[in-house]
């Protein structure tokens, strides 16, 4: 996955979103909101839903209205800490334990042999099913709130008579010069701000595969005073299931009874006995190897120390723990997809020895990588 910009709030600028009300009503009401949401990920889904349920005038602005609702990275939801953040926003009346109740297509509770407080609550789901319950409920079933196609290069901000704070946001600008005026503008920008997608040594300015990066934006925040870090993502190469042998595979199903995510639902959508595997297999001394003999050409492995790392590639775990073979889970991304995610391989060698390292797994040996890994 692409590298994440991340922001640290200045001493003093606790107010940049508060509203100046006495310029917005110099422009037409087409042009002004209550809450303006840049971007259409499943933050700015969840933000601008949650607007417009409070009845506020809401606009989500995003690059591209095809993918609000973009599982860009893994197809699942939840697992062990993750699904009681999920439970807290549906009992706010969010929207995504829900759509997953309707989207997936494995449910399994985590952490069974353990107590309650500890269960982790997961669904793998299907991308395009998620989609596009999302974008139905935001598109058809929300009031109060405009969906707008457009990239967001600035934010309007005017002078503070308030001195706790640096300057007041009151809109945003978008590519094309127009202003929108708003009294809060809430960003969700996720790895779109200066976003790059590194491979091997390879780098390229990217938001995710196939868009590009918020440079306007990410810079205006940076003359704001805002320091700007790299959070580091990482997805593993997506592999053709097609070629998998899962016969030499764990296999592994889901709960029967499925346990629904949202406390709306006394059920899921699908069938106990319909639900696909997943399955299991393990790194070994060979991929270890690869790895190890390979450092020098993984601009993911130099970079280790400059900023924090939301998933653990391979790459790290098997610097950290040596010879230990680890769990590389195959997961479904729905039921019209032959894609599989690879769950536990997040790497960012060069795409040739992503090849080579796949094959060497049990039952990949034959497998076709349809997209390498990236950080």
């Amino acid at each position: 996955m692409k590298s994440l910009t991340h922001i640290h709030k200045p001493k003093g600028i606790l107010k940049l979103l508060q509203f100046n009300s006495r310029s917005a009503h110099s422009l037409n009401r087409d042009h002004n909101y209550d809450v303006i949401v840049v971007g259409g990920g499943h933050a700015g889904a969840e933000a601008s839903s949650a607007a417009a349920r409070m009845g506020c005038r809401t606009l989500l602005v995003t690059h591209k209205k095809e993918t609000v609702g973009e599982m860009s990275c893994n197809p699942s939801f939840g697992g062990i800490g993750k699904g009681h953040l999920m439970k807290e926003i549906d009992a706010l009346d969010g929207l995504c334990a829900r759509i997953c109740d309707i989207s997936g297509v494995q449910y399994k509770v985590l952490n069974k042999r353990k107590g309650p407080a500890v269960w982790g609550p997961r669904a793998q789901i299907d991308r395009l099913l998620y989609k596009s319950h999302i974008q139905r409920e935001l598109f058809e079933n929300t009031p109060n709130l405009r969906v707008m196609e457009a990239p967001v290069e600035d934010l309007l901000t005017e002078s503070s008579v308030d001195t706790s704070a640096l300057r007041r946001c009151c809109g945003i600008i978008l590519g094309d010069g127009t202003k929108v005026r708003g009294k809060t503008v809430v960003l969700t920008t996720g790895t779109f701000l200066k976003g790059q997608i590194n491979i091997g040594l390879e780098v390229r300015p990217a938001g995710r595969i196939g868009d590009a990066p918020s440079i306007g934006l990410a810079n205006t925040l940076e003359e704001l005073g805002f320091r700007m870090g790299r959070l580091k993502t990482g997805t593993p190469p997506r592999i053709d299931g097609s070629t998998v042998n899962y016969k030499v595979c764990e296999a592994h199903k889901g709960d029967d009874p499925p346990v629904p995510f949202s406390f709306m639902n006394d059920s899921v959508w699908i069938k106990p006995e319909d639900q696909l595997l997943c399955h299991l297999t393990y790194t070994n001394p060979t991929v270890n190897k690869i790895v190890l003999d390979n450092l020098h050409v993984n601009r993911h492995v130099s970079e280790e120390v400059t900023g924090p790392r939301y998933c653990p590639s391979i790459e790290s775990k098997i610097i950290r723990f040596g010879s230990r073979n680890h769990q590389i889970w195959l997961e479904p991304e729905g039921l019209t997809s032959d894609v599989v995610y690879p769950n536990g391989l997040s790497c960012t060698l060069p795409e040739e020895l992503q090849v080579q390292l796949v094959r060497k797994l049990k039952g990949l040996e034959q497998a076709r990588v349809i997209r390498p890994g990236e950080d």
